[in-house]
């Protein structure tokens, strides 16, 4: 049986993916994100095993409130475990579910390519478009991920692109119009979603032990809100902000 680690598990989930989601969180990411509202998701060694047959006892439970929804793999970074996740969206699949995978695309692709066959849409977390702003926020490279997001459209795999508005941060408005640039090059986006920073995770941080560097930040404005929308939607991009 395959087994994977798991930090938890959301049973109606209105966030991540269409409709009603049976959410499951991995436990492992490389990132180091300053904003991270999981942080207690980024050690591998953490969390507790379970058995892909195990899950999937629980996703039957919630079945039929799954069928205009479906099933969400998230993080953590879910493709740190490719063969785990891959089964369980298979037999999710199989059961006539919906799969959504969420992922910052940090991945070596022949790595993901079993976990996107059984991917019927991929919410791809693109943290910043300067290099070197996207180093500072994450602690890891850009290209892999912008590699990531070229292949997903290559293949023609749905996707929608997350971005999360953090002032003081991510919200230079070079960073951004790169951002909206390169997205609009991509022919397979549905969606972008722009998800205004808050605190929300920030007692996690401080209940771990971790330096919580935005501690002092503010979430966005709605007039930040709506530019950073406008500036994606002036491309063509259907954008929406939670």
């Amino acid at each position: 049986m395959i087994s994977g680690r798991i930090h938890s598990i959301e049973t109606c989930g209105t966030v991540d993916g269409p409709g009603l989601r049976f959410v499951i969180f991995t436990q492992g990411c490389p990132l180091r994100c300053l904003y991270c509202h999981n942080p207690d998701c980024r050690h591998p060694e953490d969390g507790q095993v379970v058995t892909v047959d195990e899950l999937m006892q629980e996703v039957k439970k919630y079945r039929s409130y799954l069928r205009h929804g479906g099933v969400t793999v998230t993080g953590g970074e879910p493709l740190m475990q490719p063969e785990f996740v891959a089964e369980i969206l298979r037999q999710s699949q199989a059961l006539g579910l919906h799969t959504a995978l969420d992922t910052s695309g940090y991945v070596q692709i022949p790595a993901a390519a079993p976990v996107l066959a059984h991917t019927d849409l991929v919410l791809l977390d693109i943290k910043s478009y300067d290099p070197a702003l996207y180093q500072r926020v994450t602690h890891v490279s850009l290209e892999p991920t912008l590699a990531f997001a070229r292949h997903l459209a290559a293949i023609g795999k749905p996707v929608w692109i997350r971005f999360v508005l953090v002032p003081g941060l991510t919200d230079p408005r070079d960073n951004i119009e790169g951002l909206a640039d390169f997205v609009a090059t991509l022919t397979n986006v549905e969606r972008v979603e722009v998800l205004p920073f808050h605190q929300m995770g920030a007692y996690k941080w401080e209940q771990l032990g971790y330096e919580y560097a935005l501690k002092e930040t503010q979430p966005p404005s709605a007039e930040l809100i709506q530019s950073t929308v406008a500036q994606f939607a002036e491309r063509g991009l259907y954008t929406v902000s939670s």
